[in-house]
């Protein structure tokens, strides 16, 4: 592992008074302040926190509307979405291009002063970059190759090799897990854990998590701080919110005891307001005397009063803040009846089946089998999903599907973005009254004003949420559910959410994932691995 040239010691960052609002207005940071010394933090927090936008800040692709970021050394910056040039040799890619050109110049006999100049002392760039690659297990992958003939997995570890062959002195990842298979999964992970200087990662993958130094959860335009890796984060979690909702239980018991005691001054204050009256109509004392002793009543009943009404709003000041600490990560709450497939049926029947990508499959599925489909990055996965689904034709033989069915691509472009998401769910239930859609799509947390945002405007956790929606609420009733890496840039409450979700799901299920956490949460009764152009059954993960 190529590591920082920096000394550890010397090398930070700092955000102070950070803010960044977008042109349409729309504010993500405010007066944000943060430090990060050497070691490797995660940065956690729900989609659309800012997580994405703060590295997009930090490595300077976004300009700050106020405050400044201090980092000391270079900044090496892996951003989610950031397709290579086809086009490209891998040398170029890896942005050694230049120096290999210096060096094989060299070599020829050119003494030119501008080679010398560009080679540095980099005499062994070509042994580093083929061990970062062979690290990174892209052995087979020549310099001279164009960066067209590798797979999506393979781009995301030859960006990251250019990092690395850089050894900057801070390491940006912005979900670099996704789309990678197992194995490419695990090469990450291992140089994730080998990197000495700064690192921030955001990630929703709970194993690379795991070789964290630290937990910083973005929640509310705050950082919120936790030592060790995400499961003393949850952990720690947990403790921190049994506590926050002790607090809560107090404050309400508090609130309640402080409005008893208002409503007994104020039966206090009547009981003497009518003695008064009382003895005035009597007239048992001299008027003078009567008059003065109703105006000190007058005032102490007023202290009284407002002491209690004081402490009412104190108690209830107090009851917000103890229930602003609890965490509110709605989860999705669905009934679906209309989804359950009964243990007999037969759901799906490949026969002599062979995709446009070459993969050969035989297989039956019967009653709500919950299936997971595995196999490396480019293996086939996605082609046979989508020629289960309808979208490609087979090459050869038959896939015959028995029940209603659904597919949720890893794109999620199902969703029309001039749409509001009420009107995307209308389309796949088109004989639905609005109010039966707005009452079903509250339990994907889709209320009110949310419901006619229009798809174009949502996070991406929202945009998962919709779609999800649109599917499971179609009609028919989905009773096979076909999903392509659904967690993908889902944060770990959206994870939860789609867990709870296809819980109450009773159909067949098959997901494509590399998430190894996720499919054993699912419940997976059936584990298929496409291999070599052949799909067949396997051990459980």
């Amino acid at each position: 592992m190529s590591q920082p040239t920096t000394p550890a010691a010397g090398r930070s960052l700092v955000c102070t008074g950070l803010g960044f609002t977008w042109p349409d207005g729309t504010p993500v940071l405010d007066d944000f302040h943060l430090t990060v010394g050497p070691g490797r933090t995660g940065l956690i927090g729900l989609n659309g926190s800012g997580k994405s936008t703060l590295l997009k800040l930090i490595a300077g692709e976004l300009t700050p509307t106020a405050g400044s970021i201090k980092v000391t050394g270079d900044i090496g910056y892996l951003p989610q979405h950031a397709p290579l040039d086809t086009h490209l040799r891998v040398d170029q890619a890896l942005g050694i291009a230049h120096i290999r050109a210096a060096l094989h110049a060299i070599e020829n006999g050119d003494a030119a002063e501008e080679h010398f100049t560009t080679l540095g002392d980099d005499w062994d760039v070509e042994e580093r970059a083929r061990a970062t690659l062979d690290q990174l297990g892209l052995t087979g992958i020549d310099l001279d190759r164009t960066v067209g003939d590798v797979s999506g997995g393979e781009s995301v570890l030859l960006r990251l090799a250019a990092l690395l062959l850089r050894r900057p002195d801070v390491l940006l990842l912005d979900e670099p897990t996704n789309n990678l298979d197992r194995p490419a999964r695990q090469r990450l992970h291992a140089a994730v854990a080998g990197w000495h200087g700064i690192l921030v990662v955001v990630s929703h993958d709970r194993e690379l998590l795991q070789l964290v130094d630290r937990i910083a959860d973005l929640r509310n335009g705050e950082i919120h701080w936790y030592g060790g890796n995400f499961s003393a984060y949850e952990d720690a979690l947990a403790i921190e919110q049994e506590a926050a909702e002790r607090t809560v239980r107090a404050a309400e018991a508090d609130v309640q005891r402080q409005k008893r005691e208002l409503a007994d001054a104020h039966v206090k204050l009547a009981r003497r307001v009518r003695y008064g009256n009382k003895m005035y109509a009597t007239k048992r004392e001299p008027k003078i005397v009567m008059n003065a002793r109703k105006r000190e009543a007058q005032v102490s009943a007023g202290k009284h009063r407002n002491l209690h009404t004081e402490r009412l709003k104190e108690a209830r000041e107090r009851l917000d803040q103890a229930t602003e600490a609890v965490r509110d990560d709605d989860e999705i709450r669905i009934d679906l009846p209309h989804t359950a497939v009964p243990p007999g049926r037969t759901v799906l029947t490949l026969q002599a089946l062979r995709t446009r990508h070459g993969t050969h499959a035989e297989l039956e599925v019967r009653g709500p089998e919950r299936i997971a489909l595995t196999g490396r990055n480019g293996s086939g996965k996605t082609t046979l999903l989508r020629t289960l689904a309808g979208d490609l034709p087979p090459r050869n033989g038959t896939a015959h599907t028995h029940v209603p069915h659904r597919y949720l691509p890893q794109r999620l472009d199902i969703l029309d973005d001039t749409r509001t998401v009420v009107e995307n769910v209308a389309r796949f239930a088109p004989d639905a009254t609005n109010n039966r859609i707005r009452a079903r799509l509250a339990r994907f947390l889709f209320t009110g004003a949310r419901a006619d945002q229009p798809a174009g405007t949502l996070s991406g956790g929202e945009r998962f949420r919709a779609s999800l929606a649109a599917l499971m609420l179609a009609e028919p009733a989905p009773q096979l559910l076909m999903l392509d890496e659904p967690t993908n840039n889902l944060d770990m409450a959206s994870v939860r959410r789609l867990v709870t979700a296809l819980e109450s799901y009773e159909g067949a299920l098959l997901v494509v994932s590399h998430d190894l956490p996720f499919l054993k949460e699912l419940g997976i009764t059936r584990w298929l691995a496409l291999h070599d152009g052949e799909l067949t059954d396997t051990e459980p993960q």
